[in-house]
């Protein structure tokens, strides 16, 4: 084994690469890991090339075979963010950098930022790197696919730890500015190595982050300093816009507030964002049309499958006001015959995914239609992926899927290789909900001569057919009528 002295001198090299400290923090970096992990004597060792991710894991196997933690995933995860915690900054040092870089230039601060929350081990990228990704082309351009690797499994001893745990009052969900510097448990993710930047956006106290599990380019998350429910409002609207004016370079967007069509947590406000063009900025146009209560906003329909409006205008001011125009009549919008209906009793069923950007001097706002409804037929929702669908993708439509990037489940990788093998002729069996359509593969796909790059284009028309669920107004003759009927209510 890798002599302790060696990987932290590694670790200690790899923190300076990556700026994290200077060489004048040396010997207090090396003090500091030399008592975590129950060591008081150091000897200059041989010089060894592990990268940060080997670095660390062998640090924590060292933590296990002393009997510092236990062998387990989770008890790794907390000791290597408190050993990366020893090279960062104080929250307050990392935000004074942050400003002072943003004052220069905005791009650059968010660099700095994400930089640092890689190079602690914050934002784990080599478990990002084991997801498959790809972009497959559909008739609404090309689209993203992610095969979600980058949570790992829990074992089975954590899974009976999880059972027997008592419930979490501290942190209140894994969105809260508490989290900041929290030791982590087998409940709660390691956040010791966390840092948040905090920001006052159309007059309330916001916090920015970086998603752990980094789906896309600078995947960033701003959240409420309150811990407060979902719920949008008018103030939604202005709080994504006044973001996108501090950060043109980046999107905002918000996922629904209700259930069904709302993101996996609606119990903590909170925008998703980033550096990085999804399939629905390059959306083509379906039709234009004029509202005249808003003559300076450009309003035109999306030819994409989740019904989506477009706005755009120099005002800020304008484009909110438009936004929320829109949300409070779709609220109230029915339509039996689109199956759209806005109440059963008293129980509300529409209500926006909104996406905001800045392109040059024009604000732009994405305003994607979502309906909650659900039948016997559809008991998950109407605007749902249907069961037909539900062997690629059960789960809620949130804004990523929306915007045109899948994130499909991590059982897949070995099904598609059965279903490979199947197509091959080297298999007898699928997985029981993957028959049907295996089965439909293989009678399209007779000579399978390029079987990775079929299932490819396979998964990705799965995936737009999931959209097409989703859509309120399919993209037919009669869903665009219903869909024009609906923006005549506007003007």
């Amino acid at each position: 084994m890798t002599s302790i002295c060696s990987l932290i001198d590694r670790l200690t090299e790899i923190s300076i690469a990556n700026h994290l400290i200077s060489e004048r923090d040396v010997i207090y970096t090396r003090n500091r890991l030399l008592a975590l992990l129950g060591e008081t004597e150091y000897e200059a060792s041989k010089e060894i090339t592990t990268d940060l991710y080997e670095t660390l894991d062998q640090l924590a196997d060292i933590a296990v075979s002393k009997g510092i933690i236990e062998e387990s995933l989770y008890a790794k995860d907390i000791f290597t963010s408190n050993l990366m915690n020893v090279f960062l900054p104080l929250p307050s040092m990392v935000e004074e950098n942050f400003f002072a870089t943003y004052r220069k230039d905005p791009k650059e601060a968010t660099r700095y930022f994400y930089n640092l929350s890689q190079s602690s081990n914050y934002i784990k990228m080599s478990r990002i790197a084991k997801n498959v990704q790809y972009k497959c082309a559909s008739k609404y351009g090309a689209i993203d696919i992610t095969i979600n690797l980058s949570k790992p499994e829990k074992d089975p001893k954590e899974i009976a730890l999880l059972k027997t745990a008592p419930p979490n009052k501290y942190p209140a969900c894994l969105l809260c500015v508490e989290n900041e510097g929290y030791e982590g448990t087998v409940k709660l993710p390691d956040r010791a190595n966390h840092r948040m930047i905090s920001l006052n956006l159309n007059n309330r106290d916001w916090m920015l982050q970086y998603s752990p599990y980094l789906y896309y380019n600078e995947h960033c998350i701003l959240l409420s300093k309150k811990h407060e429910p979902m719920k949008l409002t008018k103030d939604s609207f202005y709080n994504l816009l006044h973001f996108v004016e501090m950060f043109p370079h980046y999107f905002i967007g918000s996922n629904a507030d209700l259930p069904i069509v709302g993101g996996s947590i609606l119990s903590h406000e909170h925008y998703q964002g980033g550096n990085y063009k999804f399939p629905i900025h390059s959306a083509s146009t379906l039709f234009e049309f004029k509202m005249t209560q808003y003559p300076h906003v450009n309003c035109k329909v999306l030819n994409w499958p989740l019904s989506t409006v477009q706005l755009s205008g120099e005002s800020l001011d304008d484009v909110a006001k438009c936004t929320d125009y829109i949300f409070t009549a779709w609220k109230d919008y029915s339509d039996a015959e689109a199956d759209i209906l806005a109440y059963t009793d008293s129980i509300p069923h529409n209500t926006v995914t909104p996406i905001a950007q800045k392109s040059g001097d024009q604000f732009v706002m994405n305003v994607v239609l979502r309906n909650n409804r659900t039948t016997a037929e559809h008991p998950l929702g109407i605007f749902h992926p249907h069961a037909d669908v539900h062997h690629i993708k059960k789960e809620n439509i949130g804004l990523i899927e929306v915007m045109g990037l899948a994130i499909l489940p991590g059982r897949l990788l070995e099904e598609i290789e059965t279903i490979k093998a199947y197509l091959k002729g080297k298999a007898e069996a699928v997985e029981a909900y993957h028959e049907v359509w295996a089965d439909e593969l293989k009678t399209r796909y007779t000579d399978c001569t390029d079987v990775d790059s079929l299932i490819q284009e396979a998964l990705g028309d799965k995936f737009v057919r999931v959209l097409e669920d989703a859509g309120v107004f399919k993209l037919n003759e009669k869903g665009i009528e219903s869909f024009k009927k609906f923006i005549n209510t506007l003007m």
